[in-house]
């Protein structure tokens, strides 16, 4: 019997959203492969005999001094192409809970519910591990708490192809609004000195920008200069620059103003922008965060308490977190899991979350001072922890796949001459 997304979670979803997640996948599966690719550079350049020459190169000073944009290369990745990667988490979030199946609240909150779970176990754990430590520091709490995009999509496309589109969904919409809560506290834990005058003269742009976009304006040479002098007014403020992309991601309106086919605005700019997120912004962002030495004294390395803690934050942390977030929502509204959905594929989304890498190195940099001691045994156990929850991830889920590709096979065969399954129609 096939279910409702009223009486089940994570039942099936609507055909057409089928397909946009389908094909936001296949971009963030190459993305990840990209970041995949730029991390282990940065590692064995890091690690090489010409080590000097990475960290000169991070270290390269361009850009005007003017509202203190006379930034590194590693800044301006940090600062300001992550920018462009959360404009696209903002409007994939908006988008999906306007005109995506999340607009259903009784779809939304799993995923909402997992997020917040998700972020606040491993921020326990971290605080557990470092609170009972010699040496401990708590400044970090927040850096396992996040959940890379492109690095767990790209892993999921890999190990578990034919997993259900509305699996796939939620890790998505998990992780956008695992990302969003992590600006939140960059914003608010993160900011050490605010310009309370340039983040008000950053409205003035935004505001503007926001007008535009209302009117559906698309033109880009009217639309970037505003996006720019937000962001170069919000760096100004104090406040970390990338919360000018979410803001910015959340002035594009949903729906178009008159009805008929097409996408609307935020589907447009998400279409144009995801494949510079995925492919540019992110990767070039890894190249300059992972390059960490890891030769010489590893082992006490691994044994600081700041590398522990980020490792059980990631792997049990949120595992934890994103389970146990899941259970409670099945049991306060008394649903059922979708049809031949079980609780191990939620187990291996749950250790799929454990990837944190994009949002994670950026915290922490900011917690710990680039550069620092206790900022390369962060980004170490960020490495090491994103690493065994996707392997981890992969024995749960490699097992589940060959379920899911026999199914999969009976729906494709049971499509009409217009390519929907019947079990869309019906449902």
């Amino acid at each position: 019997m096939t279910g409702t997304p009223s009486r089940f979670l994570f039942g099936r979803g609507s055909w057409p959203e089928a397909r946009r997640i389908a094909a936001v996948l296949r971009t963030e599966t190459t993305g990840g492969a990209l970041l995949l690719g730029a991390a282990v550079l940065a590692l064995v350049w890091a690690n090489s005999p010409w080590s000097s020459a990475y960290q000169t190169l991070s270290g390269l000073r361009v850009g005007p001094h003017a509202l203190h944009l006379d930034l590194t290369l590693a800044q301006w990745a940090a600062d300001g192409l992550l920018a462009i990667f959360f404009f696209v988490a903002g409007l994939e979030l908006k988008r999906e809970f306007v005109a995506g199946d999340l607009r259903d609240p009784r779809r939304a909150v799993m995923p909402v519910a997992a997020a917040v779970g998700g972020m606040a176990a491993p921020a326990l754990i971290y605080v557990t591990v470092n609170a009972t430590m010699a040496g401990g520091s708590l400044a970090g709490w927040a850096v396992p708490t996040a959940t890379d995009i492109a690095f767990a999509l790209a892993v999921l496309g890999v190990i578990a192809t034919h997993l259900p589109a509305a699996l796939r969904t939620f890790l998505l919409t998990l992780a956008v609004v695992d990302d969003l809560l992590a600006i939140v506290i960059i914003a608010v834990f993160y900011t050490s000195s605010l310009h309370v005058l340039w983040l008000l003269a950053a409205l003035v742009p935004l505001g503007l920008f926001a007008v535009l976009v209302q009117r559906r304006v698309r033109t880009w040479w009217l639309l970037l200069p505003l996006a720019a002098m937000t962001w170069g007014l919000v760096h100004a403020s104090g406040v970390h620059a990338t919360v000018a992309g979410v803001l910015l991601g959340f002035m594009v309106p949903v729906l178009r103003r008159s009805p008929g086919p097409g996408p609307g605005l935020a589907e447009h700019f998400e279409h144009r922008w995801r494949p510079l997120s995925a492919g540019v912004a992110v990767p070039v962002f890894a190249f300059f965060a992972a390059g960490v030495p890891i030769a010489g004294a590893l082992g006490a390395t691994l044994r600081d308490p700041v590398t522990i803690g980020v490792v059980a934050g990631l792997v049990l942390g949120k595992c934890i977190g994103v389970l146990s977030a899941t259970w409670l929502v099945r049991r306060i509204t008394r649903s059922s899991l979708g049809d031949g959905v079980s609780w191990w594929d939620v187990l291996g989304l749950s250790l799929l979350a454990g990837i944190g890498f994009t949002v994670s190195l950026l915290i922490g940099e900011l917690a710990f001072g680039a550069g620092t001691g206790q900022d390369a045994h962060a980004r170490i156990g960020i490495l090491a922890g994103s690493l065994i929850a996707a392997l981890l991830a992969t024995v749960v889920l490699r097992a589940r796949n060959q379920h899911y590709r026999r199914v999969s096979a009976e729906e494709e065969a049971d499509a009409d001459a217009d390519g929907v399954p019947d079990v869309y129609e019906r449902d």
